[in-house]
Formats: C-alpha cells, sequence, structure tokens
C-alpha cells in the first residue's frame, strides 16, 4: 500500500482562502442588512414593508373586466346567430299569427301576421343581445378612463376581447335593425 503524502497549504494559499471567505460573508452581511435591518427607534418592520405591498384589487379588477369582456364577446357573437329565447319568441308569434289567421284573412294579412311578426320579433331579440354587447364592451374599454390611475393596466387581451364584442355588437346591432325594418329583405307581396 502505497500513502498518498498530505500537501500542505502555504501561506499565501491559506490567506487566499480566509479572505475569499471573509468577502463571501460580507457580500451576505450587506445583503441581509439592506433587507433585514432592524427598524429604527423600535418601529415594527411591519409597518416599513407594508407600505410597499401592492394592493390587492388590481387582480380583482382584472379578473371583472376580463369576465366582463368575455361576455361582450359571447352576447356579440350571440346576436350574429341568433338564440334560444329569439327562437322560441319568433315561434310564439307564428302560432299567434296562425290563430289570428285561422278563420280566414287576406294573404298580405296572413303573411304579416304569420311571417312579419316573427321575423320582426328575432331581429328585436338579436338587437337587445347585440346592444348588451355593446355596452358590455364600451364599459371594459372606457373603466381605466374613470377613478385614480392603476399602477397594473388592462391586460391586452382583455381590451382585445372587449373590443371584439363591441365590434361584434355594432355589425349585430346594424344586421338587427335592417332585419326589422325590411331594409336587407322585404316581405313577399301578394301582387294586388
Amino acid at each position: 500500500m502505497t500513502a498518498t503524502p498530505a500537501t500542505t497549504k502555504t501561506d499565501n494559499e491559506a490567506d487566499a482562502e480566509a479572505t475569499a471567505a471573509e468577502e463571501s460573508v460580507a457580500v451576505v452581511t450587506d445583503t441581509a442588512t439592506d433587507t433585514a435591518a432592524p427598524a429604527p427607534d423600535g418601529e415594527d418592520l411591519d409597518d416599513e414593508l407594508g407600505d410597499d405591498l401592492p394592493p390587492a384589487s388590481p387582480v380583482r379588477t382584472a379578473i371583472g373586466t376580463g369576465a366582463a369582456a368575455v361576455v361582450s364577446g359571447a352576447l356579440g357573437l350571440a346576436s350574429l346567430t341568433g338564440t334560444w329565447t329569439g327562437k322560441v319568441l319568433s315561434e310564439r308569434e307564428t302560432l299567434l299569427g296562425q290563430i289570428k289567421t285561422a278563420q280566414g284573412g287576406s294573404a298580405s294579412t296572413q303573411i304579416h301576421e304569420i311571417y312579419a311578426d316573427s321575423w320582426h320579433t328575432t331581429a328585436a331579440v338579436n338587437g337587445g343581445f347585440a346592444l348588451l354587447a355593446l355596452l358590455v364592451g364600451a364599459f371594459v374599454l372606457a373603466r381605466p378612463a374613470f377613478g385614480a390611475p392603476d399602477a397594473h393596466p388592462q391586460p391586452v387581451w382583455v381590451r382585445a376581447v372587449a373590443l371584439g364584442g363591441v365590434v361584434l355588437g355594432a355589425i349585430g346591432l346594424l344586421l338587427s335593425v335592417g332585419m326589422y325594418f325590411d331594409l336587407f329583405a322585404t316581405l313577399p307581396s301578394t301582387g294586388s
């Protein structure tokens, strides 16, 4: 068996290691004193740190405006595609028109009672959804202009979805008005 000779450190190497250790301790101490220095004159450390913490409300506001933006987009889409409520009310108007004209009536009366009222009811319901989409989207977009300036601006996706809801609502409102006033397609005439 061969023994490995022990290495001895020279005085210069030992001094260099000791100096490096002291410097690392000094850096850690400086960092610790910057963040955890005792409060002067017996003040609580929590009072000093409490002033630097951001308020909790921006997160809550971002969630509310994000949800409102999504609702605006969904309402705008519903105003273009139609809703179950619009379909039910439209069919109700068709049924009422059939009941009114069951005993007879002119062709133009039947067209108006059975088809026109149903058509206009669908347009009114879709227009209501479009108007709601416009109002909710405009509220989300205009909200930062009111109140105290916020340190956390609205996320980009919230503004984009709200703007999409406003655009879809505006298109839906234009289509609903045109449909209600028979601007895009007129009712069939009886030829008389």
